[in-house]
């Protein structure tokens, strides 16, 4: 007797990833690596690009609105860049030091832990693995093997209760010069037809090449995040698109109730 109820294993998906909106949806090869090297570099350096092309499009686009001669805009668009360059840099260094911090004060505590109250540590790492399918006989095999080395004990207390990983934090320095570097060529984008050109010329390049490259950036975008590369870039340009209408309104706005 056939099971016409029995779930059927999916052999093939080759057919959903033809289709650009199901791709997603479509698991990658289980042979495929989770994450590259590439891709952690990668990664910082395209989110960047993109916030400062948003954010300087929608600056240019803006002051453009209001009908200001080509210095202002100019003007206008290096200060934007310089500002929010400034910002990611120090924001980053911030963010992965403060991580820093936090992580050397948590291994000092927790090898404090390790020395004034080692088995209430074991109990919890034995707790934590008999909770995730292990035996009680095997957990306590495990830790014992764990807290045969104390440094490796801190290492996985500290990751199984605070969710904390020294592999996962980076260099402080490596985030705030990428992060720098990243925004400063996205915001030059929208800026670099105003330096060379005037006018509507200046407008119609600046809108162009930046709409051009917001559709780049989401395909990138699509490479890290496993999502359709025609998705991702229209997303991408729509979004930006609609940042730098929103501004230009704004600016036309205020040019006309200032005239």
């Amino acid at each position: 007797m056939v099971d016409h109820g029995a779930a059927r294993p999916v052999t093939n998906l080759s057919g959903l990833r033809r289709i650009p909106l199901l791709r997603q949806f479509a698991p990658e090869p289980s042979s495929n690596p989770h994450e590259s090297v590439a891709n952690g570099v990668l990664r910082p350096v395209v989110f960047g690009a993109n916030d400062g092309l948003v954010s300087n499009l929608a600056l240019v686009m803006g002051v453009a609105g209001a009908s200001a001669a080509p210095g202002v805009i100019v003007l206008a668009g290096i200060a934007g860049l310089l500002a929010g360059a400034f910002s990611m840099g120090v924001g980053e260094y911030i963010s992965v030091r403060s991580q820093q911090e936090l992580l050397a004060y948590q291994v000092e505590f927790q090898r404090r832990q390790l020395r004034e109250t080692p088995e209430q540590e074991r109990g919890i790492l034995k707790a934590a693995y008999r909770e995730r399918g292990l035996t009680e006989a095997e957990a306590e095999q495990f830790v014992g093997r764990v807290f045969a080395e104390p440094e490796h004990a801190v290492s996985l207390l500290l990751h199984e209760e605070l969710g904390l990983d020294a592999r996962s934090i980076g260099s402080p320095w490596a985030a705030a010069v990428g992060s720098f570097a990243a925004f400063t060529l996205g915001a030059l984008v929208p800026l670099v037809p105003y330096l060379l050109w005037q006018g509507p010329t200046a407008f119609v390049l600046s809108l162009g090449i930046s709409l051009a490259a917001l559709a780049f950036l989401g395909f990138g975008i699509s490479r890290l995040t496993h999502r359709p590369g025609l998705y991702s870039s229209v997303r991408q340009v729509c979004l930006g698109g609609l940042a730098a209408a929103v501004t230009y309104g704004v600016g036309a706005l205020i040019g006309v109730s200032a005239s």
